[in-house]
């Protein structure tokens, strides 16, 4: 991709304005009052959070401006299904929103072509995933989208899987604050928990020299196989300090054992 310019579709991002968390908290109360100027306002305050995410893209021969346009679209629709009583900060949610609709993009426009019916039948899921999600608050079952657009669970299954591109396990889902969290962070060790390694002597000498509360991260997340977010709820800490001393906690018995 060719190197950024300082005028992207028209907009000179050396120009584009910053909000402060307070003019953002003021912006979207107008926004949830239909404010249209607010939202025009919003849209321009975080252009800034498009420009980042497209960064992520630069290996890619995709022309700069068409990427920021896909971006754009992708904070729209961040902005229009944020839900500020969730107490997460609107980057948090946009971020995957906007990398999302650009990867959506490169998957359309890669070399390897999945067919339109495919791509039809997997976006129409999506959407009625998103609405569904909305109007009950919470996940859909497959069946339940599979009734929505009248399309078999297996055809579903099928799209969605044609449609999808590999991701680094090492891929940053975001960072607040705090080290970032990674895809890998988020996956149950389902294996773990099945596996005789459990009751290897080595191991267990390791995890013994570990702190109690770290000893205890360990165990849940790779014996019982939960996820950071599980973890960190279960013993009333944050998400980001979980992952923090799960990290010092390898480390150490990497030591050990090494």
């Amino acid at each position: 991709m060719a190197g950024y310019k300082v005028e992207i579709c028209g907009v000179n991002t050396a120009k584009l304005p910053l909000l402060t968390n307070e003019e953002k908290d003021a912006l979207f109360q107008r926004i949830l009052e239909g404010d249209e100027e607010a939202r025009e306002q919003y849209i321009k305050g975080n252009l800034r959070l498009v420009l980042s995410v497209i960064q992520r893209f630069s290996g890619s021969n995709e022309n700069v401006d068409d990427l920021f346009q896909i971006g754009c679209i992708g904070l729209i629709k961040a902005i229009d299904n944020f839900d500020i009583t969730q107490n997460v900060r609107f980057s948090t949610y946009a971020v995957p929103m906007i990398l999302g609709e650009v990867r959506r993009y490169l998957r359309d426009n890669n070399s390897i072509r999945v067919s339109r019916s495919l791509r039809d039948t997997a976006y129409k899921a999506i959407y009625a995933r998103e609405g569904l999600t909305r109007k009950n608050s919470r996940e859909p079952t497959l069946m339940e989208i599979a009734q929505e657009i009248g399309v078999s669970k297996e055809d579903i299954t099928y799209a969605l899987d044609a449609i999808q591109s590999p991701v680094s396990l090492y891929e940053p889902i975001y960072t607040d604050g705090g080290d970032p969290l990674y895809v890998m962070d988020q996956i149950k060790d389902k294996k773990s928990s099945e596996e005789n390694w459990v009751e290897e002597i080595s191991l267990r000498e390791a995890m013994d020299r570990l702190p109690h509360r770290e000893r205890h991260i360990i165990d849940l997340r790779f014996f019982e196989g939960k996820t950071q977010t599980e973890v960190a709820e279960e013993i009333h800490i944050s998400q980001a300090q979980v992952s923090r001393l799960e990290k010092n906690a390898l480390k150490t018995m990497r030591n050990y054992l090494n």
